[in-house]
C-alpha cells in the first residue's frame, strides 16, 4: 500500500524528498513535483500566472452546460475584441498561445527567433532563416525586460505584455500573439489569440485551425472572465508584488537580476534553489536547460502566497540545520532547437 500523501510544510521536508524529478522543458510542474514527493500541495511559482486575477473557477462553473454542445467561438471573439478595442475581423481566438504560435508559423514560413527566446517559436517554425520574419517576445521570455522602441519584429508575442504595461497591445503592426491563459490565470482552460495584420490574413489562419479548436467552456465563459479585467490596476499591483518578492529573495541572501518588468524575476547564482525549495512545498523554474545555468525564474506570488515563499526560503537556507542536503538538478532536455551554449533560454 502506498503511503498517504504528506501535507507540505516549510519547516520539515517530506520523507521522500530525494525523489524530486528533474525540471521539465517548461514551467508549471508543481503537480508533478507534489506527486513525486508525496505531498498534498505545492506553491507553484514555476509558471508565471497573473497573481491578482480573480479565481476563474466559479465563473467557469456557471457555464458547465456548454459541455453538452459544440463550441461557438463567435461571441467570445467579439467579447475579446471589445475588451481590447481592436477590429473584430483581425482577431482569431485560439486553443492557448501555443496554437497561436503554430498557426502564425505555418502562415509566415521560415523565419528567425533567437535561441534565447521562447522555445516554441523554433519548434513550430518550418525552418530557420535569418532573412525571414523576426519573432520576439515582449516582455522577453525569460529575461522579463520590455523591448526598446527601436526593436523591430514581424511577430510579437505579447503573452505577458498586458501585465507588464497595463495595455492590451503595443499596436506595432504585423502579428501580435496573446495568452489569456496567463492573464486570467487559467492554464487548463487554454485560451489565446492572434491579432492579425488584416482580415484576409485572419481568414487564412482560421482555415488552418481545426474545427471547434477552442473548447466550449472557454468560449462560453470568456465574456464573464473578461468582465473584471483591470489592466492598469493589475499591472500596478503586480509591480508592487514584484518589489515585495524581490525584497524577500534578497533578504534570503539571493541575487535578483535587476530590470524585470514582467510577473516574474530571475535569481542568479543559486544552482540548487529548486532542489532546496521543492521539499518545502515551493516550486520554481530551473533555467539550466535554457542556457542560464545557476539561474531560476520565480513567478510573482499573490500577497497571500508570499509568506509561504518566505517561510520556504528560511527553512531551505544553507544555515538551516534541518534542511535536506542540496543536490545538483539534472539538466532537462533542450527544447525548441535551442543551442544552449551561453545564451539565455526560453520558457513560460
Amino acid at each position: 500500500m502506498s503511503p498517504a500523501p504528506e501535507q507540505a510544510s516549510p519547516e520539515a521536508p517530506p520523507r521522500n524528498w530525494r525523489l524530486l524529478p528533474a525540471a521539465g522543458p517548461h514551467g508549471g510542474d508543481g503537480a508533478r513535483v507534489a506527486a513525486a514527493l508525496g505531498i498534498t500541495d505545492v506553491l507553484d511559482l514555476s509558471a508565471s500566472m497573473n497573481p491578482v486575477a480573480p479565481d476563474p473557477r466559479p465563473v467557469v462553473a456557471r457555464h458547465l452546460d456548454a459541455l453538452g454542445r459544440y463550441p461557438d467561438a463567435g461571441p467570445a471573439t467579439a467579447a475579446l475584441a471589445g475588451a481590447m478595442g481592436v477590429e473584430l475581423d483581425r482577431l482569431l481566438l485560439t486553443n492557448g498561445g501555443a496554437e497561436a504560435i503554430a498557426l502564425v508559423a505555418a502562415e509566415t514560413g521560415p523565419g528567425w527567433a533567437d535561441a534565447c527566446d521562447f522555445s516554441l517559436y523554433r519548434r513550430h517554425l518550418p525552418g530557420l532563416d535569418a532573412a525571414g520574419p523576426r519573432w520576439r517576445s515582449d516582455p522577453h521570455s525569460p529575461l522579463g525586460t520590455l523591448a526598446a522602441p527601436e526593436v523591430t519584429a514581424e511577430v510579437w508575442d505579447e503573452a505577458f505584455y498586458p501585465m507588464a504595461t497595463g495595455r492590451w497591445t503595443a499596436g506595432r503592426g504585423g502579428f501580435a500573439l496573446g495568452s489569456l491563459t496567463k492573464l486570467l490565470a487559467c492554464p487548463g482552460l487554454r485560451v489565446g489569440y492572434v491579432l492579425c495584420p488584416d482580415g484576409e490574413v485572419r481568414e487564412r489562419l482560421a482555415a488552418r485551425q481545426p474545427r471547434w479548436g477552442v473548447n466550449g467552456l472557454a468560449c462560453a465563459a470568456l465574456a464573464d472572465l473578461l468582465a473584471p479585467v483591470d489592466l492598469p490596476g493589475w499591472s500596478a499591483a503586480i509591480a508592487g508584488l514584484r518589489t515585495e518578492l524581490t525584497d524577500a529573495l534578497r533578504a534570503a541572501g539571493l541575487q535578483v537580476r535587476p530590470g524585470a518588468t514582467a510577473n516574474w524575476v530571475l535569481v542568479d547564482g543559486a544552482p540548487d534553489l529548486r532542489s532546496r525549495l521543492a521539499p518545502h512545498g515551493v516550486v520554481v523554474r530551473d533555467c539550466t536547460s535554457f542556457g542560464l545555468p545557476g539561474t531560476h525564474r520565480v513567478a510573482v506570488p499573490s500577497a497571500g502566497q508570499l509568506p509561504r515563499l518566505a517561510a520556504g526560503l528560511q527553512a531551505s537556507a544553507p544555515q538551516a540545520s534541518h534542511r535536506p542536503p542540496s543536490r545538483p538538478v539534472p539538466p532537462a532536455t533542450r527544447a525548441g532547437g535551442s543551442d544552449g551554449g551561453t545564451s539565455p533560454g526560453a520558457l513560460r
